[in-house]
């Protein structure tokens, strides 16, 4: 489903069932504790958008952008929810900003205490001033893909038309996306 619109029309039934995932970062810590224990603690503040069904190993990884700071703890979660991804979107901020993230303050690709991405939602495709589904860097990104591979290895990108587990054999193994920069710390 392609879908080009204003938020205001962006509206989903609410016995609509969806899957979404969702990208979990984290390099400084929060209340909750750690990078690894915010991490932790989101997993379970997204009860709150919706029903955590799986979730993916927590990996340590490099930086990307500005590689000037901490590693990243980084894991995925697939989310079952009736929200429609406008909402769920607003949700993930809301929850980003109870564990100390303003992004309005924040340096892009920055040290932060918790980076929730809206990666996946179900097929869709959305291009809206607020959202992009399937989150446009999704590809690009070893720290994404690897979690999101684990739990959903032949989950079908709805542009490109290869699976998680294609795009992610498919990255070179070089810098911020080397088989290095990304290992597993703890399984769930």
């Amino acid at each position: 489903m392609i879908v080009n619109c204003s938020c205001a029309d962006l509206t989903m039934t609410l016995t609509d069932m969806h899957m979404a995932y969702i990208g979990l970062g984290s390099n400084l810590p929060s209340l909750a504790g750690s990078p690894a224990e915010t991490i932790e603690a989101a997993f379970h503040a997204l009860s709150k958008v919706g029903e955590v069904v799986a979730r993916s190993s927590l990996y340590e990884t490099v930086p990307v952008g500005l590689v000037d700071q901490p590693s990243f703890a980084n894991a995925v979660a697939a989310l079952r929810t009736a929200a429609a991804p406008e909402l769920i979107l607003e949700q993930l901020l809301v929850i980003e900003r109870s564990f100390g993230r303003d992004r309005n303050r924040s340096t892009p690709k920055g040290p932060r205490t918790l980076d929730l991405d809206l990666l996946l939602v179900d097929d869709l495709i959305v291009n809206t001033s607020s959202l992009t589904l399937p989150h446009p860097a999704l590809t690009e990104r070893r720290f994404v893909l690897a979690p999101l591979t684990e739990i959903a290895p032949e989950h079908v990108h709805p542009i490109l038309r290869r699976t998680m587990k294609e795009l992610l054999g498919s990255l070179p193994d070089i810098g911020a996306n080397s088989i290095n920069a990304v290992h597993i710390l703890t399984r769930p």
